[in-house]
């Protein structure tokens, strides 16, 4: 809720408190906000709440909104300071395409090709924008969706990001490369790791995959890289939020430079 009226990306027709509130700093905050915002601010039973929240984490507190926006590709990477419309891949390049300068230090941006659970996706984007994410793609079909599950898990994160709905994951990676952009697929069976890419001035898309099954045949085909964090314990592999986390601030290391 607090995300939602800091960032003022979409109306907010009505802020709902539940009349049995308790005084808290974190209430007063999105009181004082809905006032600055001129939303109005009505008390009413904790029942009528619960009845139109679709999570049961909603703690009291209700904000009638508009929907999350959904952006083009374009759109989404100038907001993410990585928008190059003239960039064109040459399809006689190198397998990993030269990135123009103007794309240098870039934010990353974040892919998911078919991440099922909604706690998985809430703790992703939570991590994503920490990690100065600005952009993400979501494929339409056999994906978790942005609900107030989703929502609630992010802690608001998915107010200061900018969607992309995908038809496919394998058609947005060729147009990000289209545009510039490095995809970097993440694959425990790939040869390479993330230390070992030289990714420090380009604009840098991660691909992460499903929980089960990883990258699909086509999508990890499509990456312009495939690379593995490296593990030296028994099991050998990560679940999907932690290895998001790992490489995102790895690539947020890389570009900040420190």
């Amino acid at each position: 809720m607090r995300e939602l009226l800091l960032a003022g990306r979409r109306p907010v027709r009505e802020v709902l408190l539940a009349a049995d509130l308790e005084p808290a700093r974190i209430l007063e905050e999105i009181i004082d906000l809905s006032d600055e915002a001129g939303v109005s601010i009505r008390e009413t039973p904790r029942k009528k709440i619960e009845f139109l929240a679709e999570t049961a984490a909603h703690q009291g507190v209700l904000a009638l909104a508009a929907p999350l926006p959904i952006y083009s590709m374009e759109d989404a990477l100038r907001h993410a300071g990585a928008a190059n419309t003239d960039a064109v891949a040459d399809a006689n390049a190198a397998a990993v395409p030269a990135v123009p300068t103007e794309n240098r230090a870039a934010p990353p941006l974040l892919v998911l090709d078919g991440v099922v659970d909604p706690g998985n996706l809430g703790s992703l984007l939570r991590t994503a924008e920490c990690a100065g994410v600005r952009a993400v793609v979501l494929p339409r079909h056999r994906s978790a969706r942005i609900t107030p599950v989703v929502t609630k898990r992010s802690a608001g994160a998915v107010e200061h990001l900018y969607f992309v709905a995908a038809s496919g994951i394998p058609t947005a990676l060729a147009e990000l490369t289209e545009r510039g952009v490095w995809s970097v697929g993440l694959d425990a069976a790939a040869e390479s790791t993330i230390w070992e890419l030289d990714l420090a001035d380009s604009a840098v898309a991660l691909v992460l995959g499903s929980e089960g099954s990883g990258l699909s045949r086509l999508t990890r085909k499509r990456c312009d890289v495939v690379a593995r964090i490296p593990t030296e314990g028994q099991l050998g592999i990560l679940n999907v939020t932690v290895a998001g986390a790992v490489a995102l601030f790895e690539f947020a290391r890389r570009r900040t430079g420190r």
